[in-house]
């Protein structure tokens, strides 16, 4: 039996604040021209954390009773939601996060009251501290792709997406440890059996895209990538289980064309992306063919960048 359900992503609607519910999703006429398809695009930036995560957290809070202690590795648009949560229910969060995180990112989840441990050369090094941490006994660890309730608020995306008057052909849902797509995934496929789930990997972090073509967990030695969103060297087994059933097409993006689709969202779109957030639009880029004249939607997952990130990035855009 799956282990995600579409009555459980239906419930965790009630436990996610409304200002994370009923994102914009428009076609954009502009970016469509560009890529040579129909794009709608399902913008999850516009909200207090600029990202997708505050689903995923605010359901995951939720689950825990009042006071509880959570702790959790994030390369920080995840911890940022689960903070933003537990301070109405008084839950302490611990987040582990790479020494050489995004500092926008932590100090946002430092703000929002979360106690922040910088370990580990990357996130799979962070999440070795935070598992260390919980056995030590300083709280419950929450793993993005493993608990449930993460997995069940990100895709109350796909129940919103589904209310589009016409069948997608493609969604394009990035992957990093596989909660999206595995929410997503799980109700579009209940809704609209024909149209084609699409996962998107970065090619320096390609360990989901290696697990899913072989339907095991593969990890890598290195993630290198400039997508912090999604770069995952070490995948989560049952997230790779989730995942399989749903994927039908993988596509790798590499750092530069990410870069080039931010560039592409800030001017048509007038919207400033992450490389995880931009990477939908990096994969209809570079298979041009495989998306032309379709309906093809996207979820724009987050937008925190450094003021140095966005000079590089987009201030030629």
């Amino acid at each position: 039996m799956p282990r995600i359900t579409v009555d459980a992503i239906s419930r965790s609607v009630g436990a996610i604040p409304a200002v994370f519910l009923d994102s914009p999703q428009f076609e954009a006429d502009e970016l469509g021209r560009a890529l040579g398809c129909r794009v709608v695009v399902k913008v999850e930036t516009m909200n207090p954390i600029r990202s997708f995560k505050g689903r995923g957290g605010a359901a995951m809070v939720a689950s825990v009773p009042a006071g509880a202690h959570i702790v959790v590795a994030s390369a920080g648009n995840f911890g940022q939601g689960l903070a933003f949560a537990a301070r109405d229910r008084q839950v302490h969060l611990s987040v582990f996060a790479a020494q050489n995180a995004n500092p926008v990112k932590v100090t946002r989840m430092r703000e929002l009251g979360a106690e922040v441990i910088l370990e580990g050369d990357d996130f799979d090094g962070a999440k070795l501290a935070a598992a260390r941490a919980a056995a030590a006994g300083k709280g419950t660890l929450v793993i993005d792709g493993l608990d449930l309730p993460v997995t069940e608020g990100a895709g109350t995306i796909g129940l919103e997406l589904a209310t589009w008057p016409e069948s997608f052909d493609d969604v394009i849902v990035p992957i990093g440890n596989g909660a999206l797509l595995g929410g997503v995934g799980t109700w579009i496929r209940s809704v609209a059996p024909a149209t084609r789930l699409v996962g998107v990997v970065a090619a320096g972090a390609p360990s989901m895209a290696l697990s899913l073509r072989r339907g095991a967990p593969i990890a890598t030695d290195a993630a290198d990538t400039i997508a912090d969103g999604i770069a995952v060297r070490v995948p989560v087994p049952e997230a790779v289980d989730d995942l399989v059933p749903l994927v039908d097409d993988l596509l790798l993006v590499d750092d530069a064309t990410m870069i080039e689709a931010m560039r592409l969202a800030h001017r048509h779109l007038g919207l400033v992306l992450e490389p995880a957030g931009a990477c939908g639009i990096a994969a209809m880029m570079v298979n041009p063919g495989r998306f032309a004249g379709r309906l093809v939607a996207t979820i724009l997952t987050g937008g925190n960048l450094t003021h140095d990130q966005m000079d590089r990035w987009l201030g030629g855009s």
